[in-house]
């Protein structure tokens, strides 16, 4: 079961990138707006690439394939906190960061928006953890 975990990093990167360019954009609101929208998308697309690769890592814990396929999000994280990928407190904080991403697909608010821009700092250092997380059950997996 190949497990690369690399588009993830690159998501996470390109939010990161974001993030620099949004704290260094002057008083350009056009370019402001250009940052903070491409640190959201990038923060939406990393998240559903980490929800897929923990689907993946789950199944190598012996999980019906089927099974894993039905779990909602939540579960799939409550799932890897119990197979060690994500501590306690890192599943409450992913629950948190999904809910927050499924906000952002309802809400358009600037508030809301910067409400986001607010958690992405620990969001970039949770998604690098977990990427190396992954890729110790990948490399488990193929030993």
């Amino acid at each position: 079961m190949p497990l690369n975990v690399e588009h993830l990093l690159r998501t996470v990167s390109t939010l990161e990138a974001a993030l620099e360019a949004l704290q260094q954009r002057g008083n350009n609101e056009v370019m402001h707006d250009l940052y903070r929208n491409a640190a959201i998308k990038s923060f939406e697309l990393s998240l559903e690439t980490a929800g897929k690769l923990l689907r993946k890592a789950i199944k190598a814990f012996g999980g019906s394939p089927r099974e894993v396929d039905k779990l909602i999000f939540n579960d799939v994280l409550r799932h890897a906190g119990k197979h060690g990928m994500l501590e306690l407190a890192e599943v409450e904080r992913w629950i948190q960061y999904r809910t927050n991403r499924n906000s952002t697909a309802h809400d358009y608010g600037e508030g809301f928006a910067n409400e986001t821009l607010r958690l992405l700092p620990g969001y970039v250092t949770d998604a690098r953890a977990l990427a190396i997380s992954l890729q110790k059950v990948f490399d488990a997996e193929s030993h």
